[in-house]
């Protein structure tokens, strides 16, 4: 059975950039799920779609994050990541990463990793 862990620092100073890593275990990213996807909940909304990397190494992002994001993958350690730039408190989030078989912030979708909390504040 698949697996993701998502890791990385839990806060981050406004300005600053935001990275983290979604470990795939038990498969591979490249071959079980059509998009290796990053989704975020800001407390008290619902799930955000952010962006995703297809299997092609194409990358898809949100049109709201397009100027900040970047998602890119390291096949060779089953490894995917995430970098948004120029944080602010808005982007304090649960933040998830997924396997997906379309672009999709749906749950019920995929393989999802359990989520880490990122803070941003000074």
């Amino acid at each position: 059975q698949v697996q993701l862990q998502e890791s990385g620092p839990g806060l981050v100073k406004p300005s600053q950039t935001l990275s983290l890593t979604c470990t795939v275990s038990g498969g591979s990213d490249t071959t079980n799920y059509n998009y290796c996807s990053w989704i975020r909940q800001p407390p008290g909304k619902g799930m955000e779609w952010m962006g995703a990397i297809g299997r092609s190494g194409r990358t898809y992002y949100s049109s709201s994050l397009k100027s900040r994001i970047s998602i890119s993958r390291d096949t060779s350690k089953n490894q995917f990541t995430l970098q948004l730039s120029s944080v602010t408190p808005e982007d304090t989030a649960v933040y998830y990463c997924a396997g997906t078989p379309i672009l999709t912030a749906d749950p019920s979708l995929g393989a999802w990793g359990q989520g880490t909390q990122v803070t941003v504040s000074s």
